[in-house]
């Protein structure tokens, strides 16, 4: 299992209400997806329980492996 810890702590958090929570500074964090081509933001595509990921400006799916993930705050 894939752990997600806090980019200001670096405790781990732990999902809650569609986002992911840091008990230890309090603030709520959502996870982000960009192509490692143009940078663009990612749209995630979920179906039968596999994630894809889909560039809007490149037009095509990108391979999870090569995207890049950050943790942006959730407001």
């Amino acid at each position: 299992m894939e752990q997600n810890f806090c980019p200001e702590c670096q405790t781990e958090m732990h999902w809650h209400d569609n986002h992911y929570h840091c008990e230890d500074c309090g603030k709520n964090w959502r996870k982000q997806a960009y192509c490692p081509d143009c940078a663009a933001q990612l749209e995630k595509l979920a179906a039968c329980g596999a994630a894809s990921y889909f560039c809007n400006q490149c037009n095509e799916l990108k391979s999870k492996s090569r995207i890049r993930i950050e943790f942006v705050r959730a407001e």
